[in-house]
């Protein structure tokens, strides 16, 4: 759901209930300002993202290196010319 920031600010509590169960997109000056969300997702959220990943092995290292992207995907290869 997408709101302006001025209809959040005057239904605040039915719009923050709300929020609860769904993010909530507040637009300002036409563009995705905020996101208000449950304090329980924002927390899924959290841990997700600081979720520990283990080292890959020796062999999974080498299959990676030997992997070749399919055809059809080499289009993929423009996104990540400006990643670092």
């Amino acid at each position: 759901m997408k709101v302006t920031a001025e209809d959040f600010i005057q239904n605040y509590s039915r719009l923050a209930d709300g929020a609860l169960t769904e993010p909530l997109t507040i637009v300002e000056n036409g563009e995705d300002r905020l996101v208000v969300l449950s304090a329980a997702e924002f927390g899924r959220l959290k841990r997700a993202r600081t979720a520990i990943v283990r080292p890959l092995t020796e062999d999974e290292v080498a299959l990676v290196a030997r992997a070749e992207v399919p055809a059809e995907y080499a289009f993929l290869d423009e996104e990540l010319k400006d990643v670092s």
